[in-house]
């Protein structure tokens, strides 16, 4: 019997169910990262300096935090799950922390604007984790976790493209920017509950046997960095980030400076960017099932590179010439997250037959990282830049011909070059279809002779050695 046959594929209802958790998390970030700020030093009235402070403070007390969640959770055993419950603690953690910087007012101060951004951030890290481990539980087989992962994908593109029209929706019924904020912040309030009791209430979850007696050594930690195969991944994943990053802190300038839209038809690109991931997401996930995921990343950062050197040719000021450039290459970036997360999935089996413990939690926390770490870094880069080549922000337009042809090709170059980069880091990548098909009948076995026979089972993984090449 095929590996197939035994895991068959997630019912589309599942899928959709599960997903749910991805509206909030991606709403919640892409509202913090835009909208926040702005809020705090705009319309409440808090000082720039404190705002920054706050926000940066934050961000490194973020980073060692994802580790040791991902550990937590990966040790958790209970009756109601291991990521269940992790999802349930996360939501009110989340809902808490946004409900208390949306009664705060200009009086308050660095310390208690980090205090209330770390709880935010710790139960949206909390859910996102838990979700993308659970979900590597819970979709088996190779195909379906490239699936799973891009219904996911969709998923919290509509969450964030929801969350971009309420303040445009409260602008046409007369209502302030920081009413619009307002109005988002209570919208994500009553979202989270509601989604995650789908999650929870739809969605099972079985926790794999695991071999008893098998202790948590650093080493083990250690292997999960120097994995041939996840040390691709990461790698990989930094460098799609920063591609995307990158264009993402020169997008205003490029689409203001050179191409001279208005705010209002750099906003409208944007959100088909955004939006066009809806469809890239499922798309490139279908892509991977045929052609393996990392062959399908690198056909996608192809792509991308290439729909980024159409921008050079596009016509100033014409949005319907911009539109369709905008939307795929949204459509190819929605494809990186995806197929990253979805191959951690298979590293995450191949390291429990290895080392006889469910590490997803941690395996995760690496990859959200890496993100993390690549929204610092791109900033800092591109600043930079833009420095040594003569453009002055508030000189606008203003620029000099020169300055703004080196715009362009700082917005242009930077992005190419990571992804590029990224899709070369999964060359000779070895983790394929046929190798993770054979992990999972293994994992099987092995899982049905600790159910019946623990200490042979414990004999077999203390001196397993994989039969592939890691």
């Amino acid at each position: 019997m095929t590996a197939t046959a035994r895991d068959p594929r997630l019912p589309l209802g599942l899928a959709l169910a599960f997903a749910a958790t991805s509206l909030p998390i991606q709403a919640m970030l892409i509202s913090a990262a835009v909208h926040l700020p702005a809020y705090f030093a705009a319309n409440i009235g808090v000082e720039l300096t404190v705002v920054a402070a706050a926000f940066a403070t934050v961000r490194l007390i973020d980073v060692p935090i994802e580790p040791a969640l991902g550990i937590a959770m990966d040790r958790t055993r209970s009756r109601w799950g291991r990521y269940r419950l992790w999802t349930v603690l996360g939501a009110p953690l989340l809902m808490l922390g946004l409900y208390m910087l949306l009664v705060a007012d200009g009086s308050v101060g660095t310390s208690h604007l980090i205090m209330w951004l770390l709880v935010m951030y710790l139960g949206s890290s909390i859910l996102m984790l838990s979700h993308q481990a659970w979900a590597a539980t819970l979709a088996k087989t190779y195909d379906d976790r490239a699936r799973l992962f891009g219904v996911m994908m969709a998923m919290g593109v509509i969450g964030a493209v929801g969350v971009l029209l309420i303040p445009i929706v409260a602008e046409r019924m007369g209502r302030t920017d920081a009413e619009g904020v307002r109005a988002m912040i209570w919208a994500l309030i009553a979202l989270t509950p509601v989604a995650v009791a789908v999650v929870v209430w739809r969605t099972p979850e079985t926790i794999a046997p695991e071999a008893a007696g098998q202790r948590f050594r650093l080493r083990d930690y250690v292997e999960l960095i120097t994995d041939r195969n996840m040390a691709r991944i990461l790698l990989a994943d930094l460098a799609l980030s920063l591609g995307p990053g990158w264009m993402a802190a020169l997008y205003l300038f490029y689409s203001r400076d050179r191409m001279e839209f208005t705010a209002a038809e750099a906003n409208i690109l944007l959100a088909v960017y955004v939006l066009s991931g809806v469809f890239g997401a499922p798309a490139l996930a279908w892509l991977a099932t045929k052609i393996s995921k990392h062959r399908a990343v690198m056909v996608t950062a192809v792509g991308y590179s290439l729909l980024l050197v159409t921008l050079a040719f596009l016509p100033k000021g014409n949005l319907l010439a911009s539109l369709p450039t905008l939307f795929f290459t949204g459509f190819m970036a929605a494809g990186f997250n995806v197929l990253t997360r979805a191959m951690t999935a298979d590293v995450a089996d191949e390291v429990r037959l290895k080392q006889g413990k469910e590490r997803s939690g941690l395996l995760y926390a690496l990859t959200t990282l890496t993100t993390k770490l690549a929204s610092g870094v791109s900033i800092f880069l591109t600043f930079n830049v833009l420095a040594r080549v003569g453009y002055d922000p508030k000189l606008g337009r203003g620029n000099s011909p020169e300055a703004i042809d080196a715009l362009l090709l700082a917005f242009l170059v930077g992005p190419i070059v990571f992804v590029m980069l990224g899709a070369a880091c999964l060359i000779g990548y070895r983790l394929t279809a046929q190798r993770a098909a054979e992990v999972r009948r293994e994992l099987e076995a092995r899982d049905a002779l600790l159910l019946t026979d623990p200490a042979a089972a414990l004999e077999g993984l203390t001196g397993q050695e994989l039969a592939a090449p890691r």
